[in-house]
């Protein structure tokens, strides 16, 4: 039974889990019915049920940059100040990435939330070393750097004032609204060419988003986050991911067209992937919510996926292959073209403003202070196992 507020319907268990679960109905969640009401029980996916609760952890990472050689991702480094994504989208690729906590990719994922506290003064640290290369840095790629979370934590916003104060150029996408807040940052950037942003919209369909993103901001809200940040001067496009057959791949020309007028001059799609325990997962959710086309679903998803949930090599991962992926593509770059996107090449972004940071050892050395601090708990981020 689905959870009110939550995208996954189970605690699937993760692969790194050595105890096996088994879930039991002894009773004690059920409610007995208010007096008059008819029928009898209420359970987890029902309003009278204990809501599932967010908790929040804190991390202190060894590292904070990830670095990748993907052939089809667009950029090399990537930064990620949380891990879990309490926007519960049931089709997130990084759900995996709670089973390195010995957690599961399911409610765990987006009711468990870890916040790497340190994230901010170990990017400062990255970049005052000598032999740092500035390049544009990937925000949010892995989960929400704005989830919900971040509106009292702020820890996404001491990132960018980093970034902000020492020119570094980096880019963002999210599906929340909360990244305008930022634009007193973002803005003067923006003017320098050292930003640009991205708003994820999978479909315009208010009901199957509330399902799809339970914790996200609605479609509408995301169009005009991408207004907003458009007349603010800050390069936004959207991406469209992922695309799922029978769901929501009837949207992407609507998506399109209305990001367009919206102001966002790219875009970029992405075909449903299902790596490891997201497949189980989604097709739970298929089950519950699109019971009468999940048999269809899943088989055009096999047939982009040469018979399989997933393929993951680098060349048809992100697309798909086969007729219906081919079809997909032709409709994407028709609409695009039509509207005028992805006319100007916005992937460059300008590194001559970047300042390095001094080091903290030298900053100590100069004030006298003594040596500094060194970060000891923690781990990086996984998100590359994934691929």
């Amino acid at each position: 039974m689905p959870h009110k507020g939550r995208g996954a319907v189970t605690n699937l268990q993760g692969r790194y889990e050595v105890d096996q679960r088994e879930a039991v109905d002894d009773g004690w969640l059920h409610v007995a019915p208010a007096e008059g009401d008819e029928g009898g029980e209420g359970g987890e996916g029902d309003d009278n049920a204990p809501a599932l609760r967010t908790r929040v952890f804190d991390e202190r990472a060894k590292s904070i940059l990830t670095r990748n050689a993907s052939p089809d991702i667009p950029f090399n480094v990537s930064l990620n100040p949380y891990r879990g994504c309490e926007h519960g989208c049931i089709y997130c690729f990084a759900r995996p990435t709670h089973s390195y906590l010995g957690l599961s990719p399911g409610l765990d994922f987006e009711s468990r939330i870890y916040v790497k506290v340190n994230a901010p003064e170990l990017l400062l640290h990255e970049l005052s070393k000598p032999r740092y290369v500035p390049e544009p840095i990937a925000l949010g790629v892995n989960t929400d750097a704005w989830q919900p979370v971040e509106r009292d934590l702020r820890l996404t916003r001491r990132i960018i004032q980093v970034l902000h104060d020492r020119g570094h150029p980096f880019a963002a996408i999210t599906k929340s609204s909360l990244i305008e807040r930022e634009l007193d940052l973002l803005a003067p950037m923006a003017e320098r060419g050292q930003v640009m942003a991205a708003i994820t919209i999978t479909t315009l369909d208010a009901d199957i988003a509330r399902t799809l993103e339970p914790r996200a901001a609605t479609p509408a809200r995301r169009l005009r986050t991408i207004r907003t940040l458009a007349e603010a001067g800050v390069p936004v496009g959207v991406s469209i991911a992922p695309i799922i057959p029978f769901v929501t791949d009837q949207d992407m020309e609507r998506v399109l067209e209305a990001c367009a007028e919206a102001g966002a001059t790219s875009a970029s799609y992405i075909v449903l992937r299902l790596p490891w325990e997201v497949a189980p997962l989604f097709k739970e959710w298929l089950a519950a919510h699109f019971p009468d086309r999940a048999a269809r679903v899943m088989n055009r998803v096999h047939d982009m996926r040469g018979g399989k949930d997933y393929d993951s090599t680098f060349s048809k991962r992100m697309k798909g292959e086969g007729l219906w992926a081919d079809l997909l593509k032709q409709r994407f770059a028709k609409a695009v073209r039509r509207l005028g996107m992805n006319a100007r090449n916005h992937g460059i972004l300008d590194m001559s403003h970047f300042r390095r940071p001094e080091s903290p050892l030298a900053a100590a050395a100069r004030s006298g202070s003594g040596s500094g601090s060194t970060q000891r708990d923690g781990g990086g981020d996984p998100q590359l196992d994934l691929f």
